[in-house]
């Protein structure tokens, strides 16, 4: 049975390659913004890890990664934030807060695979 990971960016492009480049290994479930897969997530689903945009309309990647790791029910998700933004500072806020890691806009899909698997593994 495959792993399951929720994917969450306001930009369709992104998600396409993303989910096809996972879709071999993992089941992909994608939503435009966080508030949708919020609703997901209290509707009962468990995904292995979360894949969230930093910037997006309505509640932004940063917003949803504190909400998760505040929530008993979520917290234990592992979360990996996408974004380009560039900065130190907030890279190291946010794997404070509780990402399992920050990867900068652009990426190598190569890498993303790698790195979500070794992130499922070691949960």
């Amino acid at each position: 049975m495959k792993k399951t990971i929720l994917l969450l960016d306001d930009k369709e492009s992104i998600a396409k390659v993303v989910a096809v480049y996972l879709s071999g290994e993992y089941d992909v479930v994608y939503f435009d913004n966080a508030l949708k897969g919020i609703q997901w997530l209290q509707e009962g689903n468990k995904p292995d890890l979360i894949i969230s945009d930093i910037r997006m309309p309505v509640m932004r990647g940063d917003e949803f990664l504190e909400y998760v790791k505040n929530n008993e029910l979520f917290k234990s998700f592992p979360v990996i934030i996408l974004s380009s933004e560039e900065s130190t500072s907030e890279r190291i806020r946010l794997l404070e807060v509780g990402a399992s890691d920050y990867i900068v806009k652009p990426f190598n899909p190569m890498e993303l695979k790698i790195r979500i698997r070794k992130i499922i593994e070691n949960e």
